[in-house]
């Protein structure tokens, strides 16, 4: 029995994608300056970013190791730093590698916490794949180069956000203010993307929240492009004007959504 759930990777399928990121992400961040800012993450430097997601991945692999069934936060567990910072990158690598052993000898289907709708391991290998994807592109911008995403990983994510959305506790306020009311954002892949599942999404914005559905529609306002720039305009890594999508329609909607929904 596929264990995909309606997301379109299986959760091994989602371990081996990140194996594959983290492995991009340790060989973007050994050619870097870890004092480095880092564009995409304000006051952020590369240090900053690879000691947030070597925290995030031993935080996670503890939670997935231990069948954590409570609440626990990052703070609650304690994780060694290396005192150099050029030592970051190889303490990337294990935390990461740890991470991965543990999701795939759990499975898809341990219980435990997560702060999403899924209670079990299977939400951490979606989350913990696109964690990483992003901030592996924020240190790819931050090196001046061009980040690209996986589609069938960027089709994945786009569905993971806009699912997380709906039920994280610090985008309540500002979906509140988004003050919907049937307006309609529809997002389209383009090109050989088009050909990954789903491929296209329609948002219809409402009084303080929103509903997503895949499928081709015409929205007051349209964003066209490959897979991966469509994931990352929706965590604010591109934007609508910077020429690798197209937008059509009404633009203040998609500023005020982007805004809005910033995670």
């Amino acid at each position: 029995m596929s264990d995909r759930n309606d997301t379109g990777l299986s959760h091994e399928e989602r371990c081996a994608l990140l194996d594959a990121e983290l492995g991009r992400l340790v060989e973007a961040t050994r050619g870097g300056d870890p004092s480095a800012p880092v564009p995409s993450c304000p006051g952020w430097t590369l240090a900053k970013l690879m000691r947030h997601l070597g925290i995030v991945h031993r935080w996670a692999r503890h939670m997935v190791a231990e069948r954590v069934e409570t609440p626990l936060w990052t703070r609650d567990v304690t994780v060694a730093l290396p005192s150099d910072p050029g030592d970051y990158p190889g303490w990337l690598a294990e935390g990461g590698a740890d991470l991965v052993a543990a999701l795939r000898e759990a499975g898809p289907g341990a219980p435990m916490w997560a702060w999403g709708t899924e209670q079990g391991s299977g939400f951490w290998s979606r989350r913990m794949l696109h964690e990483t994807t992003v901030h592996r592109a924020d240190v790819e911008l931050a090196l001046g180069r061009e980040p690209y995403v996986e589609p069938a990983t960027a089709a994945n994510g786009v569905e993971e956000l806009l699912a997380n959305l709906l039920v994280a506790e610090w985008t309540a306020g500002p979906l509140s203010e988004l003050g919907g009311s049937g307006e309609t954002i529809h997002m389209h892949a383009t090109g050989q993307d088009g050909d990954v599942f789903p491929g296209e999404w329609t948002i219809t914005l409402l009084p303080g929240t929103f509903t997503w559905t895949r499928g081709h529609a015409k929205g007051d306002v349209a964003v066209r492009g490959p897979v991966g720039d469509l994931l990352l305009l929706l965590y604010g890594r591109r934007t609508p004007g910077d020429g690798r999508l197209e937008v059509l329609g009404d633009r203040d909607l998609l500023g005020r959504w982007l805004d809005k929904t910033a995670f």
